[in-house]
């Protein structure tokens, strides 16, 4: 591997190389979080209200590999009425081999549900998430969202989750993501989930890529959060493109 400056060029890695810098950890019987956001150098986490308005060659390789070794996909719903969410779209090949080195994937090779929370279950039946999808959505919702919302959303095909009676808590939301098995979790935001989360210690892995771009304007920042928290993180590693973009990964201290 060629390195500069402790930073080691993502030129010069395989596939495979690539894999086990992000593997997840093996032997988990309870959910393991990695969330994965963009962000300018000056640290807004949009361009044009969206994060994509951020991407670079090497953020969406680094964002369709932490998909192919994800179990389960989380994410607000803000951020899929933002983003148009659909399902994920990943290579089976590669997912089954990813498990076969037993750091992520799946043994069918299946593209890893899309889990969305939101406790009213305000979403809509006719958008992507329902409609161009390969695996069926998990709705986490609440025990007090409307019983006609809910009813639609699984017709619509969707897996209506009850995590909570008025609210879903980082702790309720990943014991029922656990009871499914799913334990390699992988968080796409949005910020606000993101930062409860984070207030609530939830998070193990932050994967960034700072995108070589100043950007400006009023876009938020990757988290947001009710209180300040302070999370001490350790670098696990920082990957850099010829373009300039930067990947990093940070684990909990």
């Amino acid at each position: 591997m060629q390195r500069s400056h402790n930073a080691i060029q993502l030129t010069g890695l395989g596939a495979d190389d690539l894999a086990q810098l992000y593997a997840y950890p093996t032997g988990r019987d309870a959910p393991w979080v990695r969330a994965n956001f963009v962000a300018s150098v000056d640290g807004a986490a949009t361009s044009g209200d969206v994060s994509a308005g951020l991407g670079t060659p090497a953020d969406k390789q680094v964002f369709t590999l932490l998909r192919e070794l994800a179990e389960v996909i989380l994410v607000g719903a803000g951020t899929v009425r933002a983003e148009n969410y659909g399902g994920a779209r990943t290579d089976a090949t590669r997912r089954r081999a990813l498990h076969e080195l037993g750091i992520g994937g799946h043994p069918d090779g299946t593209p890893p549900p899309i889990a969305v929370l939101t406790a009213s279950a305000n979403l809509e039946p006719g958008c992507r998430l329902f409609t161009d999808t390969d695996v069926p959505p998990l709705i986490v919702t609440t025990a007090a969202a409307p019983a006609d919302r809910k009813r639609q959303l699984a017709d619509a095909g969707g897996r209506v989750i009850e995590a909570g009676d008025l609210a879903v808590t980082p702790e309720s939301l990943l014991a029922a993501l656990g009871e499914l098995g799913l334990h390699r979790v992988l968080c796409e935001g949005g910020p606000h989930l993101f930062g409860e989360l984070l207030a609530a210690d939830a998070v193990d892995e932050l994967c960034l890529t700072t995108a070589p771009l100043l950007v400006g304007g009023t876009a938020r920042r990757i988290s947001l959060s009710a209180h300040e928290f302070r999370r001490p993180m350790t670098r696990a590693h920082v990957l850099l493109d010829d373009d300039g973009t930067l990947l990093t990964r940070w684990a909990r201290a």
